[in-house]
């Protein structure tokens, strides 16, 4: 079994530089996925980085629920969304590694951004689960993870867990550096 390590609260500096832009656009890489009005799960949002556009791109009408370990990288984050205008849109939660405890957001989300996060977390099992029980039925998961950290088989043993809660992979788009899949939970029959 992998080890699992957090990426240390520290980092979240680094990965909010915006030379980091020319590798992911999170204006691009989300444009396809997210709408005004939506609500967004974000697992791992460290200090902001995608969630700063997440809550550009849901309006005022939207909601992004950012879930972290580490009270340092919400603290970032409170504070990047605020100098941005957009801390009413962000619900910043304290959670922990065993559960994201969104039992709360069950049927409720359309999208969630899973960046670089799953290898991080002790069970991608129980991560899937609860994701597949926060999603509306029709709404979607971009998965991905980063290619020198993850292998391709931890990455399909993943994806086999999500299947197994009935999320269903509808895409592989081309993320420069990472092992992605956008997943689907089914809709309901009509």
């Amino acid at each position: 079994m992998p080890e699992h390590r957090v990426c240390p609260w520290w980092i979240g500096y680094t990965l909010t530089c915006p030379l980091r832009r020319f590798q992911y656009d999170p204006a691009r890489l989300l444009a396809p996925y997210v709408h005004e009005g939506m609500t967004v799960l974000e697992p791992g949002p460290g200090m902001g980085f995608f969630t700063l556009e997440l809550a550009r791109k849901i309006g005022a009408a939207g909601r992004v629920v950012a879930l972290d370990i580490q009270p340092r990288m919400l603290d970032g984050l409170r504070r990047r969304a605020a100098k941005a205008g957009l801390l009413g849109r962000i619900d910043a939660r304290l959670t922990r590694p065993d559960t994201l405890a969104i039992e709360d957001q069950a049927d409720t989300v359309d999208f969630v951004l899973a960046f670089a996060v799953v290898h991080e977390l002790p069970s991608a099992a129980v991560f899937f689960a609860e994701v597949a029980r926060a999603l509306k039925p029709g709404g979607t998961v971009l998965l991905a993870e980063p290619a020198g950290h993850v292998g391709a088989a931890e990455f399909e043993a993943e994806l086999q867990a999500a299947a197994t809660v009935g999320l269903a992979v509808v895409e592989r788009p081309s993320i420069r550096r990472s092992l992605a899949a956008l997943l689907r939970r089914p809709a309901e029959p009509a």
